[in-house]
């Protein structure tokens, strides 16, 4: 990934959505020719020259210090997750990817046995581990059968299955905002790691398969994906409104769990009984382990 155009690009944006009013400053002049704040408005807010804002802003984060950083994104009042996105793209803007070291991903497709006996544990929820690929890369019983079509998918990647199957939109109701969470998420792990080779393999196969996701991509968005609601319609059970927590496993670099609940007395938490007692009495598709390189990228 480019690095100085991920820069450039994000402060652009970020610059562009935020008007001088909301920022607490006079418009300078009455004829605006951009969306939002100007470079010398930003460089105010920063208590920068606007020489050393138009560099930051051309892509140049070589160098700056935390507290700069910090003093821009107050500025352009990025939440939490753009604030570590803004610091991730200079520590990336700082370290050459020909001397880098690449990170050793050892959770990436395998599983402790003591992981999956917790997942094993949890029978009353959905549970549901993922990589930093989008692979599902394990599930206990109740979490497959949520799940099933995408578990049914050769190699089971949410992304895939978000943006290329055709049965996405009416597994997610709220699908249009499934995919912004899942691009928004996606460029704050593309910010952390931009050398990820199969990261950017993945990217790039979205971008190239998916308009949707090249426009999402390119709006630069984002966000932490660590709790909410999840809007589901299974072809079993019908509709169902579940509370996601999202954890990370620190002992497995690059694994995230999920689970899933239904508020006490709600028809979900009844559809999410059905769908128990269901899986009890069938075997839901379990991901598959014993994939090469050319299917996790195919998809096939």
């Amino acid at each position: 990934m480019d690095i100085r155009s991920d820069v450039r690009e994000f402060l652009t944006t970020r610059r562009a959505r935020l008007t001088p009013d909301r920022a607490g400053l006079p418009a300078f002049g009455g004829n605006r020719r951009v969306p939002g704040l100007r470079r010398e408005e930003v460089a105010l807010l920063s208590g920068m020259s606007v020489d050393y804002y138009t560099r930051l802003e051309r892509g140049d984060l070589s160098g700056v210090s935390g507290s700069v950083l910090e003093s821009l994104a107050r500025a352009l009042r990025l939440d939490d997750a753009e604030t570590a996105h803004l610091h991730d793209l200079a520590r990336a803007a700082s370290t050459s990817p020909v001397t880098r070291k690449p990170r050793r991903r050892p959770g990436a497709d395998t599983l402790r046995p003591s992981i999956q006996r917790l997942l094993d544990a949890i029978t009353e929820a959905p549970a549901i581990i993922r990589n930093q690929y989008y692979d599902y890369v394990a599930a206990n019983r109740l979490g497959r059968a949520l799940y099933s079509p995408v578990f049914a998918e050769p190699v089971p990647n949410s992304a895939r299955f978000a943006f290329f199957n055709p049965a996405a939109q009416d597994f997610y109701p709220d699908w249009d905002k499934v995919v912004q969470e899942f691009v928004a998420a996606m460029r704050g792990d593309a910010g952390r790691d931009p050398y990820d080779k199969r990261l950017t393999d993945l990217v790039g196969e979205l971008s190239t398969r998916s308009q949707t996701f090249r426009t999402l991509w390119a709006a630069h968005d984002v966000r932490y994906h660590r709790t909410g609601v999840k809007l589901i319609h299974h072809p079993l059970v019908g509709d169902l409104e579940l509370t996601y927590e999202a954890f990370e496993l620190p002992a497995d670099p690059g694994l995230q769990l999920s689970t899933f609940t239904a508020e006490p007395g709600s028809p979900s938490e009844d559809a999410l009984k059905m769908l128990s007692s269901w899986a009890a009495t069938t075997d839901p598709p379990a991901p598959r382990r014993d994939v090469t390189a050319d299917e996790i990228r195919n998809g096939s």
